[in-house]
């Protein structure tokens, strides 16, 4: 592949993840996240709320029960609440709300407000955005290094059969994952090895550091995605496409933090700069 069309392909893929981060649904329109304990809860825009939920379309949305059973949502008289993906888009009444450990969790959407459970360590939390949120209106892009085609290496897999990634996320709990092993390549003359968690669709995950953290990158590390591992365990790893964790850009993220073992001695000078 010619230089001009590497760079025009990773442009690409770029202003495509921008577009994700700008949509209405993106990670940009993050508003809050409180953690749930047994107990009764009420929900709204107004202040007195024992969650506010910024954007939402009434003072009082309803009331969010936590017992050891899940988690149920009875919406105000009145108030416009709806289950996102329902295809008719009528109000509820009352709904459990499946939370994201086992698959798609419920979102209840009022206004510009949305709502839904996560679970991250055993803990459950609610999530909440807002369409209008200062985040996403004040956003202005994010800076790059430029892109060179240096920084597109193979990996190959040494096997790790039964192993498992441990990793910390910022909230301080600690999450283990398959992960099938390391993903060696050499930059600069260098072996280097990385870890990955895999996706259900057998794509790759990576949380690393490098020595441009906390100077031109994200001090907490970056992230790094890239396809399965072929049939002869080698894959592409291309650090043009390193991006920021959404920590970098709200207060209300769970970002995972870089393993053991997944900081690199070196300076990848690739991929998105943080320069807050």
């Amino acid at each position: 592949m010619r230089e001009t069309a590497y760079t025009t392909e990773i442009d690409a893929w770029h202003a495509e993840r921008v577009a994700g981060l700008r949509s209405e649904t993106g990670w940009l329109t993050l508003s809050g996240l409180h953690r749930l304990t047994p107990g009764t809860y009420s929900l709204g825009a107004a202040a007195e709320n024992d969650i506010v939920l910024p954007g939402a379309a009434t003072p009082r949305t309803g009331v969010l029960t936590v017992t050891s059973d899940g988690v149920e949502f009875a919406a105000e008289g009145g108030a416009p609440v709806a289950i996102r993906g329902d295809g008719n888009g009528a109000p509820i009444g009352t709904v459990t709300m499946r939370s994201d450990a086992g698959g798609p969790p419920t979102i209840l959407t009022s206004g510009n407000a949305s709502l839904q459970v996560i679970e991250r360590g055993g803990e459950l939390f609610l999530r909440t955005k807002d369409r209008d949120s200062a985040t996403l209106r004040e956003f202005n892009g994010i800076d790059r290094f430029p892109v060179d085609p240096r920084w597109r290496v193979t990996a190959t897999l040494i096997p790790e059969p039964g192993a498992t990634l441990a990793i910390t996320n910022v909230l301080g709990q600690i999450e283990t994952s398959p992960c099938p092993g390391a993903l060696e390549f050499v930059l600069d003359g260098q072996t280097h090895r990385l870890r990955p968690t895999v996706n259900s669709d057998g794509s790759l995950f990576f949380v690393f550091g490098d020595t441009t953290n906390g100077r031109q990158t994200y001090g907490a590390g970056r992230f790094l995605d890239a396809d399965p591992i072929g049939d002869d365990g080698s894959v592409e790893l291309d650090f043009n496409k390193a991006h920021n964790p959404i920590c970098s850009m709200s207060a209300f993220a769970t970002c995972p933090l870089p393993p053991a073992g997944n900081r690199l001695p070196i300076a990848v000078e690739a991929g998105e700069r943080y320069s807050r």
